[in-house]
């Protein structure tokens, strides 16, 4: 408005460096505005090449940050939307799971789900951004001041860096936890499912489901041959329904044969019975070899700070860490992926502000979202097979995402 008082940091940050860089001097309309862009930053008289300021760079920033909290919150709401639907049409013939159950699941399981839109947060927050500054053609004064695209997209990628940290080191954390409690109330209310199995430092803990009753097997080390899995100092507790004790096995090892672990050497002790010794005892299982493993706590469900020991206590007993290692490298690369992102929403808003370029940069982006998941998923399929090295799966969707976002800009910056 004519005599406005009011200044924009953008504009006075961007005209600044537009003087300091040789631009014509330009009425600003306000003695206050001229006051403030004389003091305004000092270290341009000094130096060489333009700057990006401050002050501009925290309003690019926080352009980036407002659009991909808006983003992040509306696909959270949207998710928890979808996932309660779900667990209500699953419950629907368990009529012990209640309402309360099915919110408290999906609760449990939105911080993991927040962990995947992740990166498409940041690439369509990115754009939201570059494309509003772009069509109020703030960008636009910006680069005419001398200042390159990589100049003004440095504080939004070491904003989206600093995401990814935040990613890893904080929701990671959180997410493995209540993913824990979602998938141990689904496999009670939902699954119905009785066997677990967890392994630590001091062993391996396995609850199993009996003809009558349950049982809760202890075993100090494991070996694994092939296909065979060897339990050695196996300590075995039985149960008569849910709590009442029947009696304990202690074994020098057991064998897993099909559909019994075969003990060798085995007390078996009874309440109010002498100990019996038995050379040959066999007790009933429905676990094979692969859903022992299956069982093992899923990467998800681990912290990124216990991943690496649980990958050590994993790889002494014996089974295969695979899927552990690539989540866990998975995680390192995050915060180069949100970097990515930045790169390719840049590519898709800077130079698009004539009529009908809104609709070539949704689509665009929505198309690059798609692509890349794919991809991802194909890379962490090849990943999980063992068919190309974990490093390599892990990191190609970052690296190739990256390339692809400097390419293109740098042909749009210099081509």
């Amino acid at each position: 408005m004519p005599g406005s008082t009011i200044l924009n940091p953008f504009v006075c940050g961007c005209s600044w460096m537009w003087l300091k860089n040789g631009g014509p001097r330009i009425g600003f309309g306000s003695q206050k505005t001229s006051q403030f862009l004389g003091g305004f930053d000092n270290r341009f008289e000094d130096s060489e090449f333009v700057r990006i300021s401050t002050t501009l760079s925290l309003y690019i920033g926080r352009h980036f940050l407002v659009g991909f909290l808006v983003l992040f919150v509306l696909f959270l709401t949207l998710i928890l939307m979808l996932d309660t639907v779900e667990l209500l049409r699953r419950a629907a013939s368990k009529p012990h799971v209640t309402f309360g159950m099915v919110v408290e699941m999906a609760l449990m399981k939105l911080p993991h789900m927040g962990q995947q839109i992740f990166p498409f947060s940041v690439l369509f927050g990115g754009m939201a951004a570059f494309w509003r500054l772009t069509r109020s053609h703030e960008l636009v004064v910006t680069r005419g001041a001398g200042v390159s695209v990589w100049q003004f997209l440095l504080p939004v990628i070491l904003i989206a860096f600093g995401l990814g940290l935040f990613q890893i080191m904080i929701v990671n954390p959180l997410a493995s936890t209540t993913l824990t409690r979602y998938e141990r109330m689904e496999n009670v209310h939902l699954r119905g499912q009785k066997s677990f199995l967890a392994l630590s430092g001091s062993g391996l803990w396995l609850r199993q489901a009996n003809p009558n009753g349950q049982s809760v097997l202890h075993a100090k080390h494991i070996l694994q041959h092939g296909d065979e899995v060897e339990l050695n100092d196996l300590i075995v507790f039985m149960f008569e329904g849910k709590d009442k004790f029947r009696g304990r096995i202690n074994s020098k090892s057991a064998l897993l044969e099909d559909g019994f672990w075969h003990m060798r050497n085995a007390w078996v002790h009874i309440p109010e019975e002498p100990p019996a010794f038995e050379k040959d005892y066999w007790l009933s299982t429905d676990l094979t070899l692969d859903r022992i493993q299956d069982s093992f706590a899923p990467p998800e469900t681990m912290s990124f700070w216990d991943l690496p020991g649980f990958i050590g206590t994993l790889e002494v007993a014996g089974f295969s860490a695979l899927r552990h290692r690539l989540y866990f490298h998975t995680l390192l690369a995050a915060p180069f992926l949100m970097c990515a992102m930045v790169l390719i929403a840049a590519t898709f808003t800077l130079r698009h502000s004539r009529r009908g370029a809104t609709t070539f940069v949704i689509s665009g982006g929505v198309l690059t979202g798609f692509v890349l998941y794919f991809f991802s998923d194909v890379v962490y399929a090849l990943g999980l097979s063992d068919s190309i090295p974990v490093t390599l799966a892990a990191w190609t969707p970052s690296v190739v995402a990256t390339f692809l976002g400097s390419a293109m800009l740098l042909h749009l910056e210099d081509g």
